[in-house]
């Protein structure tokens, strides 16, 4: 099941949150703000899954963009790391040249 899914510029900056599970406003700001320091120091070279408290992080980055999708730990995540890229091709058939301006930068 998804718990969240964020998204987030190469500066930390939540650009998008969503959650699909309550959690109070001030917990979300700490929660994001460690979910965000726990991805953006990874380097390209480690795996894009990471076990984070009682929770797994999937992440995928496009450009300057972070895509972060929190799970419980029965999810698949090669299932939603493929989630990720489709809501991104989503994004480029309906806005046009998304995917071509990410990969770009």
């Amino acid at each position: 099941m998804i718990k969240f899914f964020l998204m987030v510029n190469k500066q930390g900056q939540t650009r998008l949150s969503r959650y699909y599970e309550h959690v109070e406003i001030n917990k979300r700001t700490m929660l994001e703000a460690e979910v965000i320091k726990n991805c953006l120091s990874r380097s390209k070279d480690q795996c894009s899954f990471v076990e984070y408290k009682d929770f797994k992080l999937v992440y995928r980055q496009y450009a300057a963009l972070f895509i972060v999708v929190g799970i419980n730990e029965t999810e698949n995540e090669m299932a939603v790391y493929e989630l990720i890229h489709n809501f991104v091709e989503v994004l480029d058939k309906y806005f046009s040249r998304v995917v071509s301006e990410i990969e770009a930068v």
